[in-house]
């Protein structure tokens, strides 16, 4: 952790599901300071006993600052002194976004805008903005937001001077709050089928501790305006439901299909078939870079890129596909299923 040792860093979003991670991976390191910030005190109270209970000897490093990404003032005092920043805070249910989609606006593209802009003049070294595979090939008031989040980003990171602006890209994260594991796990216990929406549905799966190595790759690894990507594995609904019953005494034969909810695709797309010509192989990662030509287009007229027609996109059907006993296996090797199993109660985040 010496990238971060005597360093502040904020989280905006911060008592969410990737913010108990972060806390959890960064306390017991050399970091300076680690601020919260959000708008529900009663979470931040919860986050602070919590921490003050499992990690009394480092929980000081905590602090929590009550605002809203929609407000820039309250982003501009919590910025004082910080040198680096994960965005977090987004509005992230599908359905709930389709209902309201300008709620959606204003808290996952002007959020964004104030988080940059607020960063910008605070002369922060880093940005890493979280985003999702719903961003590519949007048709949800949710993944158009934060597809327009990525573009305010890349936009910012050509003026940002010395702050380096990134977005990361990922899928579903499992066992995280407004998840459908933990779902499953409470019907299952009640006795009652599990839903699932379509069988044949296939999506990117990843683990929280996944989902912070993103971060830390691209705060690492990442050049100013680039998206970065996970090679992640998918499995189909179907598949995932089947290993939670497997795990905890459910009855196949009784999941109910329940259909496709407002605003869900069969597949997701973690790189558009456009950007994967032009994506950088960095291992176990992609990275976009930004497109980072001028206005004047009409030297561009007499070239084309044959590559870009012959490039795949990288989506949920295309990417490896686990099995019902690879499922399982990365299902049961959460920390959240682990406590589950062991009777331990969690808290989803």
């Amino acid at each position: 952790m010496s990238l971060f040792k005597d360093k502040t860093l904020l989280i905006t979003g911060g008592t969410g599901s990737f913010g108990n991670a972060v806390l959890n991976r960064f306390l017991r390191t050399d970091i300076g300071e680690i601020r919260i910030f959000s708008r529900d005190e009663k979470k931040q109270d919860d986050m602070r006993h919590d921490f003050q209970a499992r990690m009394p000897e480092v929980a000081n490093k905590i602090k929590f600052y009550i605002g809203d990404v929609r407000n820039k003032s309250t982003l501009k005092y919590a910025m004082k002194g910080v040198d680096y920043v994960f965005h977090a805070a987004a509005l992230k249910q599908v359905p709930s976004c389709e209902f309201f989609p300008m709620e959606a606006v204003k808290t996952n593209v002007i959020g964004t805008d104030n988080t940059l802009d607020a960063a910008i003049d605070a002369g922060v070294k880093c940005v890493i903005c979280l985003s999702t595979d719903k961003a590519a090939y949007p048709i949800n008031a949710m993944g158009i937001s934060k597809a327009i989040e990525e573009k305010i980003a890349v936009a910012k990171s050509r003026l940002s001077g010395d702050t380096k602006i990134c977005c990361t890209r990922y899928g579903n994260v499992m066992c995280s709050r407004g998840s459908v594991i933990p779902l499953w796990i409470d019907q299952i216990r009640k006795g009652n089928p599990i839903t699932l929406t379509e069988p044949k549905m296939t999506r990117f799966i990843m683990s929280l501790e996944e989902a912070v190595d993103l971060v830390l790759f691209a705060f690492e690894h990442g050049k100013n305006g680039d998206i970065l990507v996970q090679k992640a594995p998918a499995c189909t609904i179907q598949t995932q439901a089947e290993a939670v019953c497997e795990l905890f005494g459910g009855k196949k034969e009784d999941i109910k299909v329940i259909g496709i909810r407002h605003g869900e695709k069969m597949y997701e797309t973690l790189l558009t078939k456009e950007e994967a010509a032009k994506a950088i192989d960095m291992g176990n990662f992609y990275a976009v870079p930004a497109d980072n030509r001028d206005l004047n287009y009409d030297k561009y007229f007499v070239e084309g890129d044959v590559k870009r027609a012959t490039i795949e996109e990288f989506n949920s059907d295309n990417t490896y596909r686990l099995n019902l006993e690879e499922t399982k296996a990365k299902i049961a090797s959460l920390e959240y299923i682990q406590n589950e199993l062991n009777g331990i109660p969690n808290i989803v985040k």
